[in-house]
């Protein structure tokens, strides 16, 4: 179950690493918003009752993020997500595929 939600975790953290490097300019560490939208994600990964058996949130059908934090983290996939194509491929098919 935990090896499940760590791929999500890492997932997640390379799209919003890709998001802020890109829109944000950083290079080494992620910006104040960012970490922030990492840590949520995080959180809700942790908490979430699917488990091993966790589709991707696109195809979830309990929505989780409040909001706010989930038109954000809407805006770092739509943004990241065909990026990871050429810079995370692997990740990304993984991604897409499951």
């Amino acid at each position: 179950m935990r090896n499940v939600i760590e791929a999500e975790k890492k997932t997640v953290h390379t799209m919003i690493k890709l998001y802020c490097r890109n829109k944000h300019g950083t290079e080494k560490y992620l910006c104040h918003d960012c970490r922030n939208l990492l840590a949520y994600a995080h959180k809700r990964l942790d908490n979430c009752r699917f488990g091993s058996e966790k589709p991707t949130c696109q195809k979830c059908p309990v929505h989780c993020y409040k909001p706010d934090m989930r038109h954000k983290i809407k805006e770092v996939m739509r943004y990241s997500g065909p990026r990871m194509l050429f810079t995370h491929p692997l990740a990304a098919l993984k991604h897409l595929f499951k």
